[in-house]
């Protein structure tokens, strides 16, 4: 696992064996996540999402406790996989990270609790797989516009974005800041430990 440049965010580069056949890697390992993390990823949904080139989605993310940590991995074709630390009072707030997950090299990328995510299809079609650590509740869903300037995400200029109604109708940063929308970085750091058993439940 290697960390990203915003806390609670990493990248997993597997290792491919690959013969005439084909090739084989092993694309999630959870022993390594509890390593890396101090506790185990639980899973509770795995989505599927199929986009054309220059589909945008996000930036999700959910309220904390309890939040929705992601694994990210591109099963075929090509995208700009987003990080952004939305947690209110975080070092690192405002900031984002990408990576580029693709077919060729099976990158996949781990968000914690808290934080944002988007991504945008570079090739003609892209499949994105993704873990999710809880399942999927509407009311504990939010998103942030995608292409706020103040987030100043450098998406590849030569691909035009495509964004869904909703996603395009998000708040802007400061509007969901102030509207006290955003996670918390304190109470996402006390989840986490939480999680590692050194804290009561919330």
């Amino acid at each position: 696992m290697e960390s990203l440049s915003i806390d609670g965010a990493w990248a997993f580069t597997p290792q491919i064996n690959r013969d005439d056949r084909g090739s084989f890697h092993e694309w999630f390992r959870g022993g390594e996540f509890a390593d890396t993390l101090g506790y185990p990823m639980s899973t509770a949904q795995a989505n599927c999402s199929v986009s054309r080139r220059g589909v945008v989605r996000g930036i999700h993310f959910a309220d904390v406790p309890p939040g929705q940590a992601k694994y990210v991995s591109c099963a075929a074709g090509a995208v700009l996989d987003v990080v952004v630390d939305l947690r209110t009072g975080s070092p690192t707030f405002a900031d984002w990270a990408a990576v580029r997950l693709d077919d060729e090299n099976r990158r996949a990328v781990f968000l914690s609790e808290g934080l944002g995510h988007a991504f945008m299809a570079l090739s003609e079609q892209a499949t994105v797989l993704y873990l999710c650590s809880t399942p999927y509740a509407p009311g504990r869903e939010h998103s942030v516009d995608v292409l706020d300037p103040d987030i100043g995400i450098e998406w590849p200029t030569e691909v035009k974005p495509i964004l869904s109604d909703k996603d395009a109708a998000a708040p802007s940063l400061r509007t969901a800041a102030s509207s006290g929308l955003l996670p918390d970085y304190a109470a996402c750091l006390a989840y986490a430990a939480q999680l590692r058993g050194q804290l009561p439940a919330l």
